[in-house]
C-alpha cells in the first residue's frame, strides 16, 4: 500500500476534540489542516501554535496548520474529518459539501442521534452527501489524553473497509491504535446511548450511592444500548468492543467526561441550569437524553435509565423520585 503520510488531512472542528484529532494526524506525519469558524480563534492559535481555549497544553507539531478558510482547508484533502457537536452535524455537512472534490471522502467523530430526525450520522451523511464513502470514529478517548500523546486505542467503522484501514492506519502509531469496524450502525448507537447513561452514573455518585450503584448502571446502561441497537439492525458484539461497552465504562467513570460531571452536580442539588454553567461546554446527554428516548419510544425499546434521565432533563422530575422509579421496578430475568 502507497505510504499515506505524505496525504494532506483536513480536521473540520476546532474544539477539544478535533485538536486533538488535528495533533495526532499531524503528529503521525500527515500535513493537516485544523478548520475552525472563528477567525479571531484561529489567530490566535496560529500565533500560539496551540488551542489555549480548549486544548492548552498540547503544542501543535510542525505539520499542522490552522485555517479559518473552508475552500482552502479543502481544497487539496484526501480525507476529511468533521468533529462537532450532534447538533452542529448536519449544517457542517451542508457547509463543506460545495467545497469537496469528488474524490475526498468523509469521516467524522460526532456522536448521538439528530434531535429533529431521531437519524444517526451516517444517515444524515448519506442524505446530503450521497453515495460518498464515509466512516464514523469513535470510542474511549479523552481528547486531553490524546492531545498530551498517552496511549490510546478506537474504533473506525465504515462499509467502505478499504476507506475504515487507511484512516485507522493515518492516525495510529507509537501511542494511538486504531482498529476497524464495518458495524458502523452499532458504533453510533453506542456513542449515542453511552452520554445519557454517564448522567445517570455521574446522578448516583453526586448523590453518594458508591461503587455498587455506579457498576449496576454501568451493567444495566449496556443491555440498553444492546437492546436498541440490536432492535435497529446492528451486530450485539459491536457493543462489547471500544466503541460500547469501552466507551460507556470511560464515560461513567472518570471526571473528565463532561456528562459524569454534570450528573454529579444535579445529584448533589445543583439545578440544570446552575450544573450546566459548571460544565462551560456543550452537555452532549442533554440532547442525546431526549433523541435516544424518542427513538426508544418509537421503536417500542424499553430502556427505563435512558427514560428516567430524559424525564429529569426534560420533564422536570426530581432526581430522587426518577432513582426511586429505578429500584420499584418489577422483578424480571437479567437476560430479557
Amino acid at each position: 500500500m502507497q505510504d499515506r503520510r505524505a496525504e494532506p488531512m483536513t480536521v473540520f472542528g476546532a474544539g477539544s476534540w478535533g485538536t486533538a484529532l488535528a495533533i495526532q494526524l499531524a503528529r503521525e506525519g500527515h500535513p493537516t489542516q485544523l478548520w475552525g469558524r472563528d477567525a479571531a480563534q484561529v489567530d490566535a492559535m496560529r500565533r500560539a501554535r496551540r488551542n489555549d481555549r480548549y486544548l492548552p497544553d498540547a503544542g501543535f507539531p510542525e505539520a499542522l496548520q490552522v485555517t479559518a478558510d473552508l475552500k482552502a482547508a479543502l481544497g487539496r484533502t484526501r480525507d476529511a474529518l468533521i468533529a462537532v457537536p450532534s447538533h452542529a452535524f448536519r449544517e457542517s455537512l451542508e457547509s463543506i459539501k460545495p467545497h469537496l472534490r469528488p474524490e475526498t471522502r468523509v469521516a467524522w467523530a460526532t456522536k448521538g442521534f439528530e434531535a429533529a430526525t431521531g437519524k444517526l450520522p451516517h444517515q444524515v451523511a448519506r442524505e446530503i452527501l450521497g453515495a460518498r464513502p464515509g466512516a464514523v470514529l469513535s470510542g474511549p478517548t479523552f481528547a486531553k489524553e490524546v492531545g498530551a500523546g498517552l496511549p490510546t486505542a478506537m474504533t473506525v467503522a465504515s462499509a467502505d473497509e478499504r476507506f475504515a484501514r487507511e484512516l485507522a492506519l493515518s492516525l495510529s502509531g507509537p501511542s494511538f491504535r486504531a482498529y476497524t469496524q464495518t458495524d458502523i450502525l452499532g458504533v453510533e448507537v453506542g456513542g449515542a446511548v453511552k452520554n445519557v447513561i454517564a448522567i445517570g452514573s455521574g446522578i448516583a455518585d453526586g448523590m453518594g450511592f458508591g461503587a455498587n450503584t455506579r457498576v449496576a448502571l454501568i451493567t444495566r446502561g449496556l443491555a440498553e444500548m444492546m437492546r436498541l441497537g440490536v432492535k435497529l439492525g446492528a451486530m450485539r458484539e459491536t457493543f462489547m468492543g471500544l466503541a460500547g461497552l469501552g466507551d460507556l465504562v470511560l464515560t461513567c467513570t472518570d471526571d473528565q467526561s463532561r456528562n459524569r460531571r454534570f450528573g454529579m452536580a444535579l445529584g448533589r442539588g445543583q439545578s440544570l441550569t446552575e450544573a450546566q454553567e459548571g460544565i462551560h461546554q456543550v452537555v452532549e446527554g442533554v440532547p442525546a437524553a431526549r433523541a435516544v428516548y424518542d427513538v426508544a419510544q418509537r421503536l417500542t425499546v424499553d430502556m427505563p435509565i435512558c427514560r428516567e434521565i430524559y424525564r429529569v432533563m426534560h420533564e422536570g422530575k426530581a432526581v430522587r423520585a426518577a432513582v426511586q422509579a429505578l429500584m420499584g421496578r418489577d422483578v424480571r430475568s437479567e437476560t430479557e
